[in-house]
Order: C-alpha cells, then structure tokens, then sequence
C-alpha cells in the first residue's frame, strides 16, 4: 500500500483560507514549492509561487494570492499578468495608479484628521520626500516594490541619520494610506523591516571622534549660554546628556519609569543602536552629578523637573540641531580654542565621553559603565581608552593603598 502522508494543521489552514478567499483557485505543494491552480471558465491555469512549501512562507504566500487575485478581479489582468505585476516585474504598470491626486488627499488626511501636523511639519517633513516619491513612481523606470521606491526617495541622507529614519517613516505612511485609502494593491504595503533602509552610522563618524571636558568646564558653558527660551531649553539637554551620559538622539528617546515593586522612579532609554558590536538594547540610565567649583554636586533636579512637567526640551528632529546651535555659541566656540591649544577636540559628544571618564574616576568598573553607557564592553575599551586607562591606575593605586593599610 502506498505511504499516506498525513498533513500538518498549517497546510490544511492554508488551503482553506485560499479557497475561502478565492472561489475555484486552490494551492498545493509541488517540488518542494507552493503551487497554485485556478479554474475559471472550465479552464485550469496553475503557476508556481516563489514560496517553500514551509510553514513560515505561508503568510507571505497568502499574501501574494490575495494580491494576484486583486489584480484580476479589479483590474481585470490574466492570472499570469497579475502575477508579474505582483512579483515586481512590470513596472510599467505602477504609473496607472493616481499617485499625485493620492498624495494631495494625503495631506489632507495629515493637516485635518486625527493627530494633526502643522504646514510647516508638511513643508519640511513629508512633502519633499513623498513628491520625490511621485515623481519616481510617474516615469517608464520606476521602481517596482515599496521596498526599491523607500530606498532611492531616503538614499540623501546619511545611513542611520534621525534625517533618514522621519523620511522613511513617513513615506511608509504615504504608502500605508494608499493602500487602506485609495485602495492600491496590497504589493505597495511594505513588508520589510525600516531598520534595515535607515541603516546605520558609520562606526568612524567624525561627529563621534573627540574628548572629554571636565564637570566645572561644563557648568560654565551652561551658564554661559543665552537665557532666552532657546537657550534655557538647550541648557537642559546638555544637562541631561552630561549627567546621564546621552548621546544626542537618545533624548528623543528618553522617559522616567517607576519600579513595580519598590516605587523607586529612575531614567529610561528605549533607543536602540546597531553597530559592529552588536544592536544596544534599552538600558535603565544611572546619574552621576557634575561636582562644581565648590567642591559640591551640582543638584539640577532634573527627574525631579521632568515628572513635573517643568523641564523643556528644544526640537530634537533635525540630528544636526545641537551641533548646530552650540557652534552659534560664543562659549562653545572659546571652550572649542582652548581645547584646540592643548591638541584636544570638542564635540557634541564631549558630555557623553566626560561621563565615562567621571564614572571611571568615582572608581565604576568597565563592565557597569559600558552597561549604563549602552555599549559592549569591547566597544567601551575601544571608544575610551583614556577612560580604562584611568580606571586601571585607580584600580592598582586602591589594591596597594588596601594592602599598606593591613
């Protein structure tokens, strides 16, 4: 007797699903792949997916059949055209869509419905990289999938820029509205992760390379800044970045959180960096107070400030907007010279790395800094050695002080 197969729960879902979606089209497994038989009009048509007859394809495979039979039930293709059309391999055809008429009732849907933006977020932050959008998606060679389109409308900004991460978001919502708005074939929702077209910095971007500034060198900056609104604002950002150890874009990214079990209220970073070392996952972050000329820490009271809804931060969007506002200052720009002059270099960067140092120096070891700064400890010695080097001196200095002491 010839061996019966028995088939597993997904193949039957499957099945059904497809027959239940579409009347006569029915799928199979056929050299390993999924294979898909139509009847209509007394006919049978059947092709091969580009699927493996596994369990983990299934989503993707029933996607792609809603999407053929899409197209030849509303547009009216062949099953065979239709399945083209959905494998990306008739670019022709994305120009019989309105992308320009979608884009207009786009903003409309943004300016007047749900969480409203202002014209200037339009102006500034959807329209150039939607337009750009349009305007590759109205010619003979556009691009055939959502995933090409996003990468070529994001390729001028640098990889892993906050620049770059808004205009692929919000491109991706462009595309979202379009399909569940305008009703354009499921092929143009995205299917990727975004992470994987916003990439990530280079891990020898300049913006990072420079050194550390001491705690009473910090505090004069700070008081040396303007004491309009703007100023005040980017006051406290750095306040934040140097007692906590921040890069820059994690301020977007910052939160308080509280204990379940003991109440205890503490800082919150869910950024997450992608490297050569690995994705940083988000970490609790630990203060450590500057000590100023008196000898004391300094008490900013910035938790304290944050739940009371009393601590402003300026428009972080732009991942230039520090650079650029401290380069304005005639305080950075002083504090800027006089590091010059001992062969040093100031950065934005400069809080965060004068925070590692202030931990190495309160005796943290590498491991709990490297944990509360986000890295691995690889990256840690490698970004600091200054730092371990310093740790190492205090370490070997506090073993023989221990041991003259017995």
């Amino acid at each position: 007797m010839p061996k019966v197969i028995k088939k597993q729960a997904w193949e039957i879902t499957f099945r059904e699903e497809v027959s239940n979606l579409c009347k006569g089209w029915n799928v199979k497994e056929r050299r390993g792949k999924v294979f898909l038989r139509v009847r209509t009009d007394g006919k049978e048509i059947s092709l091969y997916l580009p699927f493996e007859w596994q369990k983990d394809q299934k989503t993707k495979a029933l996607n792609r059949i809603q999407n053929i039979y899409y197209q030849v039930k509303e547009n009216g293709r062949s099953i065979s055209d239709a399945a083209k059309v959905c494998a990306g391999e008739a670019p022709k055809l994305v120009i019989e869509h309105d992308w320009q008429g979608a884009l207009e009732r786009f903003e409309i849907q943004k300016k007047q419905h749900g969480n409203s933006i202002k014209e200037v977020t339009w102006k500034t932050k959807y329209l150039p990289v939607i337009t750009k959008a349009v305007e590759l998606l109205t010619t003979d060679n556009a691009p055939a999938n959502p995933e090409d389109l996003i990468d070529k409308c994001i390729s001028q900004w640098q990889s892993g820029s906050r620049a770059r991460e808004i205009g692929a978001r919000n491109l991706v919502q462009f595309l979202k509205y379009c399909v569940f708005r305008e009703k354009f074939p499921v092929v143009w929702m995205p299917t990727t992760e975004l992470r994987d077209h916003i990439g990530q910095k280079p891990t020898n971007a300049e913006s990072n390379k420079g050194d550390p500034i001491t705690d009473i060198q910090i505090i004069n900056l700070i008081n040396n800044l303007p004491s309009d609104s703007s100023g005040l604002m980017w006051a406290d950002a750095i306040r934040l970045m140097s007692e906590l150890g921040l890069r820059p874009i994690e301020l977007n990214y910052l939160s308080v959180k509280s204990d379940k079990t003991t109440g205890r209220l503490f800082w919150w970073c869910s950024y997450r960096k992608r490297g050569g070392g690995g994705t940083t996952q988000p970490r609790e972050l630990h203060p450590l107070p500057l000590v100023n000329s008196d000898g004391e820490l300094e008490k900013w009271n910035l938790m304290e400030r944050w739940q009371a809804k009393l601590l402003h931060l300026p428009n972080l969007e732009d991942p230039n907007a520090l650079k650029t506002y401290l380069y304005r200052q005639v305080a950075w720009n002083s504090l800027k010279e006089e590091l010059k002059n001992n062969d040093e270099k100031l950065v934005p960067y400069s809080f965060r790395h004068s925070y590692s140092v202030r931990g190495h120096q309160r005796g943290i070891d590498g491991g709990s800094m490297a944990e509360g700064m986000g890295h691995s400890f690889e990256t840690h010695c490698r970004s600091y050695p200054y730092a371990t080097k310093s740790g190492t001196a205090n370490a070997f200095a506090k073993a023989n002080n221990l041991v003259i002491s017995k």
